[in-house]
């Protein structure tokens, strides 16, 4: 025998007495279905998804590219003089002389800098007849900066050019050395706390 809860029963009088669970004075609404949200997901499918979102091993973390890690080496280019060349192998400056580029080793980052201008104060005898004007100089490099335009380089010591035609090679050598490592467009240069053109002046 089925039992109804949802429908009333009448009485002798006339009058319906509410079903089993339905307030007096309420109409009974029929039951809505809600709609099956795991159609076609096998049984713990979910929760293996879910496991395997956080459980699974991390993906390796590429470097950051604003950190060092992950920077590779690059050779860097110190500029030397051709004397007498007359501009037939580099730039023509100075006494007739051409500046020309000689590949380095460089470095990352900031080092780079530091690289460049280390290859003109190290003193090195260079590959063919390149003549380095800052051989003779007892010069060190002590920090340098680029703010995106400008490269400063500061250096202590002393300088011992050779004759009246090393100052301009001195000048040309430090200053492109400079540009190049950094990118810069404008190298400002001081030795021993004065600018370059002022240290020269008194040569």
């Amino acid at each position: 025998m089925l039992l109804l809860a949802g429908c009333s029963l009448p009485q002798p009088d006339g009058t319906s007495l509410p079903g089993t669970g339905e307030s007096a004075g309420s109409s009974a609404a029929p039951l809505a279905l809600l709609p099956d949200t795991n159609v076609g997901t096998p049984p713990g499918a979910e929760a293996g998804e879910a496991a395997g979102k956080t459980g699974g091993p991390p993906a390796p973390a590429s470097p950051d590219p604003g950190s060092s890690r992950g920077r590779t080496a690059k050779g860097v280019t110190a500029y030397f003089v051709l004397v007498d060349d007359g501009g037939r192998h580099g730039v023509r400056f100075g006494c007739n002389d051409s500046l020309v580029g000689s590949a380095q080793a460089g470095g990352a980052g900031d080092a780079r800098l530091a690289a460049a201008i280390g290859a003109l104060l190290g003193g090195e005898q260079q590959p063919g007849k390149l003549y380095n004007a800052l051989g003779g100089a007892r010069l060190k490099f002590l920090s340098g900066s680029f703010d995106g335009t400008t490269v400063t380089v500061y250096l202590a010591g002393t300088l011992n050019p050779g004759g009246a035609c090393d100052l301009p090679r001195v000048e040309a050598q430090l200053t492109q050395t400079a540009l190049d490592a950094a990118g810069a467009i404008r190298a400002d240069i001081y030795i021993n706390g004065e600018t370059l053109a002022d240290y020269l002046k008194l040569k």
